[in-house]
């Protein structure tokens, strides 16, 4: 019988509540009162259907900006900062238009284009292929949103959702990334070795009512964070009067990156 993952979960939780010996009239009640008597109460959470970020082209090309939302990114997540490139983990990072959009017809694209350094990470795909190949589940599309989640507690480190992302979004631990991490951040996770990890579309900041920490660190408005299925967000009116491109697009991956050229 299959179990669903978020009542198994709720169960879990619950189970630890009465080891603690909490009281267990918390089994009346619905989620968000467990989540309330549990402390983590959260005010006007940020939801939507189906979300992505759109990014401006034109407003990349200040390198220090895709720097500065890089490191936000990496900043909250303890991300850790190797000095050898084969051990880098990264969840955002810059690349190459080139090298981003290489199945693109480059001939006479403007020069500026061309040789443009852009963010890239996650593209949070409507048909992910990472999820379809993991022996475990530690990956996951999430229905009500959209966003491709990660479990690092599930993670075997198999590493097939790497060989499967076509877009070179995730990152694997090969060594224990805790003591590289500049200054841990308590409200985050750290992972360990021998686990794949990437952007979550920075779901734990949605929960509490905040965009994703590099749409935050943006200083020109390069990168928009919205919902698709609302007519009336930023995220729409930039995709409905600009012209986008998604990268390898044609793979039927359905990624929900779009870049504005």
């Amino acid at each position: 019988m299959a179990v669903d993952r978020r009542k198994f979960l709720k169960a879990a939780g619950l189970t630890a509540l009465a080891a603690a010996g909490k009281p267990l009239t918390v089994l009346a009640q619905d989620d968000s009162a467990v989540v309330e008597k549990a402390g983590l109460a959260q005010e006007n959470p940020l939801t939507g259907k189906r979300w992505a970020m759109v990014i401006d082209l034109k407003k990349c090309s200040d390198h220090e900006n895709i720097k500065d939302c890089a490191t936000a990114c990496h900043r909250v997540h303890n991300v850790p900062h190797f000095d050898n490139p084969k051990d880098e983990i990264k969840w955002i990072w810059d690349e190459s238009f080139e090298h981003a959009f290489h199945e693109q017809e480059h001939e006479h694209v403007a020069e500026d284009l061309k040789h443009l350094e852009l963010p890239v990470l996650c593209n949070h795909c409507d048909n992910p292929p990472c999820v379809r190949v993991c022996p475990t589940q530690a990956t996951w599309r999430r229905e009500e949103d959209g966003i491709v989640m990660m479990d690092w507690h599930r993670c075997i480190g198999c590493r097939y959702c790497i060989v499967a992302c076509p877009y070179g979004s995730r990152s694997f631990n090969w060594r224990d990334p805790r003591p590289f991490i500049e200054e841990i951040q308590p409200d985050f996770p750290t992972r360990t070795r021998g686990v794949v990890e990437k952007c979550t579309f920075c779901e734990e900041r949605l929960a509490v009512g905040k965009l994703p920490a590099c749409v935050e660190a943006s200083k020109n408005g390069a990168l928009v964070f919205g919902d698709l299925e609302d007519p009336d967000s930023e995220v729409r009116e930039l995709l409905r009067t600009r012209f986008s491109i998604r990268r390898k697009s044609g793979l039927g991956t359905n990624p929900e990156v779009y870049y504005l050229v």
